[in-house]
């Protein structure tokens, strides 16, 4: 199987997913410049977090029009998973493939802190591993993450609403983390999984992030038998 991770101008944490994918799980990964428009053969894509073109205009949505957006939302279609972290988050939503928007932190200043996030689906490829309502310890790092959207009480009905704030650090709309599209196989999420992938970075010594990953090899080891 092999897994996708997209670099924008401006993205950061691309290394960082590279070496959890990499060097600790063992998987067959590869960086893809965003130029980039044919993603055949990949079973998963993850778009990183970052500064994708230094957050001109709003973030994510000069990155939402690159070429390699083409063939992640035929991707999606496809029912292929697909992770947004932190601006990756933003540039889904930018692009339409997740629904909602992303605006300025309620304290209007950019959060750097751990946070506890809790499970509301565990029905997506990132999250099918994991128990309703597990508790999971992973940092938020972003100035643009208070979720909001006008349909909030359709999205719940339809459990797209993965992952909450038990502590929302951002004030979003109904302490939301994480969310879906409808078909569960586009996540988004405003923590950090790769920043807690490893106790070593964790003052709590917690590899809770890793649970992430792993959900998601499980689901295409699960889904190769099928």
């Amino acid at each position: 199987m092999r897994i996708g991770i997209i670099i924008f101008p401006g993205s950061n944490c691309d290394k960082d997913v590279y070496y959890v994918l990499k060097d600790i799980m063992h998987l067959d990964v590869s960086l893809i410049w965003h130029t980039k428009e044919d993603l055949k053969g990949y079973d998963a894509i993850i778009l990183p977090g970052g500064f994708a073109y230094g957050d001109r205009l709003r973030a994510g949505v000069i990155a939402a029009f690159s070429p390699v957006m083409r063939s992640i939302k035929m991707l999606a279609m496809d029912k292929v998973p697909i992770l947004g972290v932190c601006n990756g988050f933003q540039i889904l939503v930018e692009a339409g493939l997740l629904p909602g928007a992303l605006i300025k932190n309620q304290s209007l200043k950019f959060v750097c802190r751990w946070c506890n996030i809790i499970v509301e689906n565990n029905k997506t490829p990132f999250t099918h591993g994991l128990k309703l309502k597990q508790e999971l310890r992973i940092p938020v790092a972003n100035q643009e993450g208070r979720y909001y959207a006008d349909n909030i009480k359709d999205m719940i009905k339809r459990g797209q609403i993965v992952f909450r704030y038990k502590d929302n650090p951002t004030g979003a709309l109904d302490d939301i983390a994480g969310v879906c599209n409808e078909d569960y196989n586009v996540v988004g999420m405003m923590p950090h999984p790769e920043r807690a992938s490893s106790c070593i970075l964790s003052p709590f010594n917690s590899d809770d992030g890793l649970l992430i990953f792993k959900s998601l090899l499980s689901y295409l080891e699960m889904r190769r038998w099928v």
